[in-house]
Parts: structure tokens; C-alpha cells; sequence
């Protein structure tokens, strides 16, 4: 099974421990529109209020690209401000795992 699909999977069960388990110890996640950076604890912390909150989700979502080395997404996403956003993300695969995320985001009106 490809990154992308034990990713998605997490994604619909909503699957803490899982997701947890795709990223490196070392992963760093960044986000372009605002310039954070988050390490795996940090961003660890997030993902797991952002699976908490059924008002956060993932409204469709498709592999652009995979192997090894990378993966390319991307996404529509609802949030709890009931605001949405096209999503394009970028991770580099290290050990079958993410290590690095960027993702650049999109308003959607």
C-alpha cells in the first residue's frame, strides 16, 4: 500500500496512532501561506485537535504523484471557520515515511 493510500485511510477513520505512525521521528511540516514550521510533536498536537473536530474535513482528495521519494497532493478542505481551501501538498518520503510536508493553500469563495 502506497504512503498516499495508509494516508487517506488515516484521514477517513480519523486515526490518530495511524497517521502518527506515517511520519518520520524527524518530520518537519511547513506551511507556505504563512511561513510556519512545525516539528512532529508540534504538528502532532494539531493534527490530533484537527481529527477531533468533525467541522475539519477532508472533502476529496488525489495523488498527483508517488514513489519512493515524494508524494504530491491535493485536497479541498473544510474547517471549522467554515472556511475552504484548495490544498497542494509536496512530502519527501524518507524510510517508506514522511519526513518533510509543504503545503500551499488556496482560498476557495
Amino acid at each position: 500500500m502506497s504512503v498516499y493510500q495508509k494516508l487517506q485511510k488515516t484521514m477517513d477513520n480519523r486515526d490518530l496512532e495511524a497517521y502518527l505512525e506515517l511520519l518520520h521521528e524527524d518530520a518537519v511540516f511547513v506551511f507556505h501561506k504563512s511561513g510556519s514550521s512545525f516539528s512532529k510533536g508540534e504538528w502532532s498536537e494539531m493534527v490530533k485537535g484537527m481529527l477531533a473536530n468533525d467541522k475539519f474535513v477532508q472533502e476529496s482528495s488525489r495523488c498527483v504523484y508517488e514513489n519512493e521519494d515524494i508524494m504530491v497532493t491535493h485536497d479541498f478542505m473544510s474547517y471549522p471557520d467554515d472556511t475552504r481551501e484548495a490544498v497542494m501538498g509536496v512530502a519527501m518520503l524518507k524510510d517508506g515515511k514522511i519526513i518533510r510536508m509543504e503545503t500551499g493553500a488556496t482560498t476557495l469563495e
